[in-house]
């Protein structure tokens, strides 16, 4: 079933979107500063590993984020990281996972997209594109068997993960349990480097809600405030008990796959046209026009969160990484088991 939806009515309603707006958008500011300079340490060699970064794909995630209530799941893909400010991730994780410090959620110990605070409802990414979707299910089946309701279960995929058999199979179950799930797919057009066409054959990858029986909703991912409008009609569906809804949106990512990918393979137009648009100027765009702020006001947003990550990394880099002579390096999640005796 594909939906469309009107626009908020009342003067309530819109004060609220207001606010709403004006929250997202600022997450968005602080996702793209805070990656950028992820970026560049990653370009002065002072991080490990590959630098996956969300760059045009803010809007969706942000809005997805802010439409999240504590007692909630949000399980973030590599793009997520507006989404996963929203909801509560701080900075310091993100730099003290990034720059490998035992400070950090991963002890220095993993690579530095699979951070999280399960016990807090963020689940880390997993790198096996698609297990998310049953990981999710799975939790929420589990709330329903524990008497919890009124609790949703967010996760994210690409255009490319969602062709995986993991993202079917987990899709499929949480159709069948008609679980409260909130499935983000964003189509950038490119898995790697393999274009839309060479991926999938129907018109639209919300087409495929209908084979799941599930509701589904296509949107501009450049277009914050269509964004954060089908967001909060999917997340309270879903939260309603109306089972699990599927958001497609389709935006282009502002760089290649990783900071080590060029691009060079992108179709040029995809970026000079509508949905080549960056989400972040057409949110600024938006909050001037509507009197929301002015220029100087936005300005300042942006010098803020560039202070608030500066800080956090000036602190960061002066905490020490794991010791390879010292650390014990047995799992943090059977770290209880380590003392018990087996013998008998």
């Amino acid at each position: 079933m594909l939906n469309t939806l009107r626009e908020p009515e009342s003067e309530t309603i819109r004060l609220g979107f207001k606010e709403q707006y004006v929250s997202a958008f600022k997450w968005m500011l602080l996702a793209r500063t805070v990656e950028d300079k992820v970026a560049a340490l990653w370009h002065a060699g002072k991080i490990a590993g590959g630098c996956y970064l969300g760059r045009g794909q803010e809007a969706v995630s942000g809005a997805v984020g802010v439409m999240l209530r504590p007692g909630d799941i949000f399980a973030p893909l590599i793009r997520d990281q507006a989404g996963r400010l929203a909801f509560g991730e701080p900075l310091f994780d993100i730099l003290r996972t990034y720059l490998g410090k035992k400070t950090g959620p991963m002890r220095g110990r993993d690579g530095n997209v699979h951070r999280g605070r399960p016990h807090e409802g963020t689940y880390p990414m997993i790198s096996h594109l698609g297990t998310a979707v049953s990981l999710v299910t799975g939790v929420m089946m589990a709330k329903r068997m524990r008497g919890e309701t009124g609790f949703v279960g967010a996760t994210s995929i690409g255009d490319g993960g969602s062709s995986t058999g993991s993202f079917h199979e987990g899709f499929n179950m949480a159709a069948v349990e008609r679980v409260p799930l909130v499935m983000t797919v964003t189509n950038n057009r490119y898995a790697y480097s393999t274009p839309n066409a060479r991926q999938f054959a129907c018109h639209d990858l919300v087409d495929r809600a209908i084979g799941y029986g599930v509701e589904g909703y296509s949107m501009d991912g450049t277009d914050l405030k269509e964004c954060l409008e089908v967001a909060n009609h999917a997340v309270e569906r879903a939260r309603s008990g109306f089972g699990p809804q599927m958001i497609v949106a389709s935006c282009v990512r502002l760089s290649g796959h990783a900071e080590h990918d060029d691009g060079f393979y992108m179709d040029k137009a995809l970026l000079e046209s509508p949905i080549g648009r960056d989400c972040i100027r057409v949110a600024q765009s938006y909050v001037v026009e509507q009197g929301w702020a002015d220029e100087g006001t936005v300005q300042e947003w942006r010098r803020e969160a560039k202070a608030q990550v500066e800080e956090i990394l000036q602190q960061v880099q002066r905490e020490p990484g794991p010791d390879p002579a010292e650390e014990d390096w047995h799992s943090l999640a059977t770290a209880h088991l380590i003392d018990q005796d087996f013998s008998e």
